[in-house]
């Protein structure tokens, strides 16, 4: 297979680190972006940039632009999470989940689909959840932008069908990766109506990514995909994580809600 021009959003940690990492090592031409640079060392290219800023990316699209001329794969990977009740959640807190993990994807992929459709087999692959299936309580503007990255991938993908642009979303579960420390917890007080719950609920989100999967399962697929013709319209990382969706769509709606709540919600 020959060498590939990727852009690769959030690449300074975790799963977008991983990716980046493994495609470079497979002989990619990879850029990484991210509003920092990595901590750790890294060989593939990296450009500053923070997608919630329109002129930012302007100025990403025309580096690469200079640089390559085209790219054939984008991977919208940048995103955080917000831990607290839905009454103890700011409007700060809601525009900013929104604007990094979905406004950003969307001005990012806009900025660059005509240097994708320049290309044969270009690629599209989004960074989903599978909380964006399963909600979880005390996470819910999470699980809703992870919703809405797969309603706007699965969109995407018949809008560019007959373009020769393939899109796909990769829904990973519990991820050990920098997210878990990373992660925005809402300031609550000790007379909260939520507070124990909130700290319950937290520990055992916590403890589940912190043994979780390694975020090269993730970049193992996503390896996978770029080399396929065409990609399915979902991915989900791991067995078990399958299983799960597959009995949310199986069950009654009240049963796997009361389940959740038992694990996350008491």
């Amino acid at each position: 297979m020959s060498a590939k021009v990727i852009l690769i959003t959030g690449a300074s940690s975790g799963i977008g680190f991983a990716i980046a990492s493994r495609l470079h090592q497979e002989g990619h031409i990879v850029y990484g972006v991210s509003r920092n640079y990595p901590k750790r060392d890294y060989a593939f290219h990296y450009l500053l940039c923070d997608i919630t800023k329109p002129a930012m990316i302007d100025s990403l699209v025309a580096e690469i632009s200079q640089k390559e001329g085209e790219i054939d794969v984008l991977i919208n990977c940048a995103g955080m999470g917000i831990s607290g009740a839905i009454e103890e959640t700011s409007e700060t807190q809601f525009d900013k989940i929104f604007n990094i993990n979905i406004k950003g994807m969307f001005m990012v992929t806009k900025a660059f689909l005509p240097l994708l459709r320049t290309r044969p087999n270009a690629k599209i692959i989004n960074i989903g959840s599978v909380a964006g299936s399963l909600v979880i309580p005390f996470q819910a503007f999470y699980s809703m932008t992870k919703a809405s990255v797969a309603a706007f991938s699965e969109t995407l993908r018949m809008e560019l069908k007959p373009l020769g642009v393939d899109v796909c979303t990769i829904l990973p579960g519990d991820t050990k990766t920098d997210f878990t420390i990373n992660r925005e917890k809402n300031a609550n007080s000790d007379t909260s109506v939520y507070s124990e719950r909130v700290s319950r609920s937290v520990r055992k989100m916590e403890h589940d990514e912190q043994h979780g999967k390694s975020p090269d399962s993730v970049a193992k697929i996503v390896s996978r995909l770029i080399r396929r013709k065409s990609m399915p319209v979902q991915v989900t990382v791991g067995f078990q994580y399958k299983l799960f969706l597959v009995l949310q769509r199986l069950l009654p709606k009240r049963f796997v809600n009361w389940a959740i709540y038992q694990l996350y919600g008491k």
